[in-house]
């Protein structure tokens, strides 16, 4: 089913995901005007998309008109595997690794070309940085992404290489041929090490969570502070913690968590 839309033919379905994708972690509240915006819709369509999905909890509606995601989306997000049996899995070595650490700890999935981050450890002690449980961001400047990459298919490694690279700082590797060079390095020590790529003043070790043929399931990983870096340190109780993980996965169905292919 169609309707009023600035992409004509656009199914009612498509234009109340776009509503939904206007929210992310930069911006989790957004006006009426402004989710229409974002979207793509018009201000009459979002009105009416909007009243549908806050009466079904899908978004919520603050006193000042602003809207939020709801509840209802959250209880559902929480059927996937990804946040039921990954995450449930994976928390007691995380809760150990932050334990012996105190710094942050990570776990991340690939989603295309983006490293979601699915949980995350910290504390006082830990070093400010960008990503959450929800964050997306690039492979290439942070450890998990790389981590994830180096054991990805070779053709996504290639197609993910030939796109442009942005960089986050002086320090982001962002040639193709040194990103290459960075990947295989990877995989032949088994862990990613990032020197304020993503961030300045921090640097993360990452190991991948892999299946019995290798597949990465998920990537799990250090950031600590520059200054307090000893990375090499790190590696040994990640390993330990990701080895335990894919056995508990494999023990459970981990078949289920096979990477998503979807090239965005």
């Amino acid at each position: 089913m169609a309707g009023n839309s600035t992409r004509p033919g656009q199914p009612v379905t498509a234009r109340a995901l776009a509503l939904l994708s206007a929210f992310d972690v930069a911006h989790p509240r957004l006006t009426l005007s402004e989710m229409a915006q974002r979207a793509g819709l018009p201000l009459a369509t979002a009105h009416r998309l909007a009243a549908e999905l806050a009466a079904w909890r899908a978004l919520d509606r603050d006193d000042e008109g602003g809207y939020r995601i709801g509840l209802r989306l959250w209880e559902v997000g929480l059927l996937a595997p990804v946040s039921s049996r990954l995450r449930e899995t994976a928390l007691p070595f995380l809760q150990e690794l932050y334990e012996s650490s105190r710094e942050n700890v990570h776990l991340a999935v690939r989603d295309g070309f983006d490293a979601l981050y699915v949980e995350k450890l910290s504390g006082h002690r830990s070093v400010p940085i960008v990503s959450r449980i929800g964050t997306r961001l690039p492979l290439h400047p942070t450890g998990v992404g790389k981590a994830l990459l180096a054991h990805a298919d070779p053709a996504l490694v290639r197609a993910y290489c030939e796109r442009p690279l942005p960089r986050f700082t002086r320090y982001t590797i962002a040639e193709r041929g040194r990103l290459l060079r960075e990947l295989e390095l990877t995989r032949e020590r088994g862990h990613a090490q990032t020197n304020e790529e993503m961030s300045l003043g921090s640097c993360s070790v990452a190991v991948p969570i892999l299946q019995a043929d290798g597949t990465p399931v998920a990537a799990l990983g250090l950031v600590v502070h520059s200054t307090r870096a000893e990375l090499p340190k790190l590696v040994p109780p990640l390993r330990a913690a990701a080895t335990g993980i894919a056995r508990r996965l494999a023990e459970t169905g981990g078949d289920a968590f096979r990477p998503v292919e979807r090239q965005t």
